[in-house]
């Protein structure tokens, strides 16, 4: 018999600006395994419990389609700041045959012998960014997520795009706006019109002169029967915006992570370079300690689903999959707030779970991996320029990285090339 339910409380409000998250995960944590909360006025049930969490995103029970599964669909959309998060038409607010349809178009473009082949255009991107860093003066210091984080991912997805590169500064532009969760409605609502111009000005290109590109490739794509295009221009508009989202501020908040924990955590750089852990090992640590997704909206109860508390997430009401509070949680792994990248389990829910897992995943470690590699043989001597009072997070309740990372290239070291 379930136990009885606990008395209801107040849903607690997610900050948009993201200035303390540790704090936000622990207090979810202390909520219990889900809590209602609220989402820039929108109400969801926040699971930040591994198993609940994982056993929802598994669930038939559980969808991503609003349209289909949120009464509050239709009203929501038209002034909530996060509108397109759940407003989008691809593979990411899909559900049943309808997602199965959309993945199996775009899963091949992520196929091992596609990421694979990647790997050398990473590591060219990545060592002329190195030269553009050891280029720079040396009396002062230089925000390493501006110059590098930020840079290597747009660089990576425009490749693997088909973007043009005198395009990537404006790409770039519009991208940031969807995760500023502090935009009023009208400047969301302003970005999100830009960044279609510059999808819809891609795909014009694109199709006009196809190249070996995703775009290309999924404007190829027929349909089942081979007739038709397999995705209609909003489902190919979206898909890309999908690929944007997925795979660029995403990683260049690991990259950032994994820069802060590997200087400032007395230690690990050490067990790196001794060869006790390889570069692989603190991407994992990364992706687990601090998830480049905070909290990802949103996903929806198809019927009633009862909780271990004897609650209920009611039929179509919104759950809010809180993946850094997850990643955290102290009955998972011991000592969870501590960067350990020698750490023997370094599961993590930070690419999802189930069906809707990251198709990008293998490519966004493979950028961390070389771009961590490449930087620290680079600069041996890197350190951080950190202020007293920390470094300032990235203001978002959904990018989880800091506004910026002043780094001193040579800190006391000489710079050498990598043997």
């Amino acid at each position: 018999m379930p136990s009885s339910a606990p008395p209801e409380q107040e849903p607690l409000v997610l900050d948009p600006t993201g200035a303390d998250p540790h704090a936000e995960h622990r207090a979810l944590h202390a909520r219990g395994p889900a809590t209602r909360v609220d989402v820039l006025g929108v109400p969801a049930w926040s699971v930040s419990d591994p198993a609940l969490l994982r056993a929802l995103l598994t669930s038939p029970d559980v969808s991503k389609d609003g349209r289909a599964h949120w009464p509050a669909f239709a009203e929501t959309v038209q002034s909530w700041p996060l509108a397109l998060w759940v407003a989008v038409r691809n593979m990411f607010t899909s559900y049943g045959a309808d997602h199965r349809r959309l993945r199996r178009i775009i899963a091949p473009a992520f196929s091992a012998r596609r990421v694979a082949a990647v790997r050398p255009v990473v590591e060219r991107i990545t060592a002329g960014l190195l030269d553009d860093l050891a280029a720079l003066p040396p009396d002062a210091p230089v925000d390493l997520r501006e110059k590098l984080a930020y840079p290597l991912p747009v660089a990576v997805i425009g490749h693997l795009m088909g973007v043009p590169e005198e395009r990537y500064a404006h790409f770039r532009a519009v991208v940031d706006g969807v995760f500023d969760t502090t935009l009023g409605r009208e400047e969301a609502a302003a970005n999100t019109g830009a960044l279609y111009v510059v999808l819809d000005q891609l795909i014009a290109t694109r199709r006009a002169e196809p190249g070996d590109d995703l775009t290309s490739l999924l404007l190829a794509t027929p349909d089942e029967e081979g007739a038709e295009p397999a995705l209609s221009h909003e489902e190919l508009r979206d898909t890309l915006l999908l690929v944007i989202s997925a795979g660029y501020e995403t990683t260049v908040n690991v990259i950032d992570q994994a820069v802060h924990a590997l200087l400032t955590v007395d230690g690990q750089l050490d067990v790196v370079r001794s060869g006790q852990v390889g570069w692989g090992d603190v991407v994992e640590e990364t992706l687990r300690h601090e998830s480049a997704v905070k909290h990802l909206p949103l996903r929806y109860a198809v019927h009633d689903i009862p909780l271990p508390d004897g609650r209920t997430i009611a039929r179509g009401e919104a759950i809010l999959a809180s993946y850094a509070a997850a990643n955290r949680h102290p009955g998972w792994h011991d000592d969870a707030d501590v960067f350990d990248a020698g750490r023997l389990s370094k599961e993590h829910l930070a690419f999802g779970h189930g069906v809707h897992f990251c198709v990008g995943a293998p490519l966004a470690r493979l950028e961390v991996e070389v771009c961590l590699r490449l930087l620290f043989a680079r600069f041996p001597g890197l350190a951080l320029d950190l202020p007293a009072e920390g470094l300032p997070p990235f203001p978002s309740l959904i990018s989880n990285g800091h506004r910026n990372l002043p780094v001193w290239l040579h800190g006391g070291a000489l710079d050498e090339e990598p043997g």
